[in-house]
């Protein structure tokens, strides 16, 4: 674990000393960042992680480390490379389905199926084009980063997976395969993150 106090002077050689990065879920990225208004449903939000955070991943981008995000740590992802969320899910999409079934559900509960892109990174390690997931977030990404693809979607449109087919492993997830190591296909895309690292 990385102390988000770390100068950001540092973090190109903070990089240069690990083989890869898992960037966790969490509170709201501040909305400023990225452009848009704040939103009486934003809640966590710690700018000094925010900046650490956002300068992490594009500096592992930049020296192609392999990189894993999932929830809030997907989020970071996008606006690190340009892109956008949206706030709030529920007030911004019509149609949307609740995602944020968090706190008052345990952590495992399957809410939503996704589908996959079968001519993606993401399926491949799967090993299948479609997956029953949890969800917990309340925001997700909007505007994809012109470096990243989407390539997983919940049944209402949103994104649940991005990854950037330029480089070696970096790869984002909008649910928690954490709680979900039951399965298989969740357990694979740690696995790999594993291997990618020892490449």
């Amino acid at each position: 674990m990385l102390p988000t106090a770390i100068p950001l002077t540092e973090v190109p050689a903070i990089v240069d000393q690990y083989d890869g990065f898992y960037l966790t879920g969490g509170g709201d990225i501040d909305p400023a960042l990225f452009g848009e208004q704040s939103h009486d449903s934003v809640y966590g939000v710690k700018p000094e992680r925010d900046r650490f955070e956002l300068a992490l991943v594009q500096q592992a981008i930049a020296q192609d480390k392999p990189l894993l995000t999932v929830c809030r740590g997907t989020q970071v992802l996008n606006v690190a490379c340009g892109g956008t969320l949206y706030v709030d899910i529920a007030s911004q999409i019509a149609g949307a389905q609740k995602h944020d079934w968090w706190p008052t559900y345990r952590r495992d509960k399957l809410v939503h199926d996704v589908s996959i892109a079968p001519d993606s990174r993401l399926a491949q390690i799967l090993g299948v084009n479609y997956v029953r997931t949890n969800s917990l977030h309340h925001q997700s990404v909007n505007r994809v980063a012109d470096d990243l693809h989407s390539v997983a979607f919940a049944p209402d449109g949103v994104i649940e997976a991005v990854e950037h087919p330029d480089k070696h492993f970096v790869i984002g997830v909008q649910w928690h395969p954490e709680w979900l190591q039951d399965q298989q296909p969740m357990r694979s895309i740690y696995q790999q993150l594993i291997n990618a690292c020892q490449d």
